[in-house]
């Protein structure tokens, strides 16, 4: 019998990665994290892209020796037992999942809106609610049509991201960039929290391991391939918007800093193409992110952390993918984005920190160099504390809303496996 074609080979899994990165980080982060560390923000995206290279090796590492579609969800059952403690850091994860494809969607709402005479909250919610419906359609009929929904739309905005980063290179402005006018460094210090959050979407390519051709070779590069990639691509793009706009305007603009960043090169037909570019960024970066919260969903409810809707068929996929759409319109709609953001991004540090916790426990098994795992836990750990602080004294209530997020996770997963007799399970060996 003729083995099927997997439909992630490499490409198709470095594509996946890079379009799942590229979307709210650049597109958001890059006018919040300039507020911070000024000129000099594109060192925070150098360190924000070593600590997510400690992260996707251990992550890799993993998913070679535990091929399951769940990724984190599995490594952390694999790594603590089937207990109440990894059921909950695995409900946290979700949460975090669906959270930050809310924080992207509303990101493709804002750059839609920019074409609009009137673009109020109305018409943004309106187009980050559409472009939700819209992959959930897409990711209903199966992998193949991810892979390939991804191919196109990478190449497509990459091409223009780094047509832009090249031409503005020609424009900068030195005095924008002098090192006279640094900030102090602990504002870079503080600003590598935020620019992380860039890079986070890298796990997604842990999920497309049962679907992905030759993983032992395949899952460390396309990781590594895609995180060097992104990595490149924000420095350079960093470097491109600081150099051509000041530091009050960048602010001034967060929402659509790079789009902002075009008109002095290309005029407002600049702004324009690199708005468009921005919705096919943050499109692709739901329509990965989707793929892999599905999945997710799948695993936890076939293994008795949600309800059983998450397993039944539809087509290719699964109705968990439907019940997730329905969890994140109402984040769109209802929620502070900002802060809500902000804390999905610190609980998605503390549970990949806390995989490589469990990474330990399975190293032999892994064969993963031990440095290399301990480096990544200091990291996800360090960073969410410097995040953390970072934004107390402006958002003090983040702390509060980080203590619900855990609250309702622990609650839920122990309603779950003392009232449904339910616990999740190891799915390999």
């Amino acid at each position: 019998m003729e083995k099927s074609k997997k439909a992630f080979g490499l490409w198709s899994a470095v594509f996946l990665g890079i379009g799942s990165m590229v979307g709210a980080g650049i597109f958001i982060v890059i006018g919040q994290a300039g507020a911070m560390a000024g000129n000099i923000v594109w060192l925070s995206f150098v360190f924000g892209g070593i600590i997510a290279l400690f992260s996707g090796y251990s992550l890799a590492k993993l998913a070679v020796r535990y091929q399951s579609r769940g990724g984190i969800v599995e490594y952390l059952v694999q790594g603590f037992g089937e207990n109440i403690f990894s059921g909950s850091m695995s409900v946290m994860f979700y949460l975090s999942q669906l959270i930050a494809v809310a924080a992207v969607a509303k990101s493709f709402g804002t750059y839609s809106a920019t074409f609009m005479a009137h673009g109020d909250t109305l018409w943004i919610n309106i187009f980050a609610v559409g472009i939700v419906v819209l992959f959930t359609l897409i990711n209903l009929i199966g992998a193949s049509i991810v892979a390939k929904s991804e191919n196109f739309i990478v190449i497509v905005k990459l091409s223009i991201l780094v047509v832009f980063a090249i031409a503005a290179l020609f424009t900068i402005k030195p005095a924008l960039l002098s090192l006279h006018d640094m900030p102090p460094l602990s504002g870079m210090v503080f600003a590598i929290g935020i620019t992380f959050f860039a890079y986070q979407g890298f796990s997604v390519i842990t999920n497309t391991v049962e679907d992905m051709d030759n993983p032992k070779v395949t899952m460390m590069k396309a990781m590594f391939v895609s995180l060097l990639f992104v990595a490149a691509l924000y420095i350079l793009t960093s470097i491109s918007v600081l150099g051509n706009l000041s530091l009050e305007k960048v602010i001034e603009t967060k929402n659509y800093a790079l789009a902002e960043a075009a008109k002095p090169i290309f005029g407002e037909w600049g702004f324009k193409i690199m708005a468009a570019t921005a919705l096919l960024a943050t499109a692709s970066a739901i329509n990965a992110t989707l793929y892999a919260v599905s999945d997710i969903g799948y695993t936890m409810a076939k293994d008795g952390n949600l309800p059983e809707v998450y397993e039944y068929h539809i087509y290719k996929s699964f109705d968990g993918l439907i019940v997730s759409a329905l969890l994140i319109i109402p984040m769109i709609l209802f929620f502070n984005l900002t802060e809500i953001t902000t804390v999905a991004a610190i609980v998605m540090l503390i549970v990949q920190g806390t995989t490589h916790i469990a990474h330990l426990n399975l190293i032999k098994e892994t064969g993963a160099k031990r440095s290399l795992v301990i480096s990544a836990i200091l990291a996800m750990f360090g960073v969410a504390g410097l995040t953390l602080y970072s934004t107390y004294k402006t958002m003090p209530e983040i702390a509060y809303y980080l203590i619900a997020t855990f609250a309702i996770a622990f609650t839920a997963e122990f309603l779950l496996c003392h009232i449904r007799g339910r616990t999740i399970l190891k799915q390999t060996v």
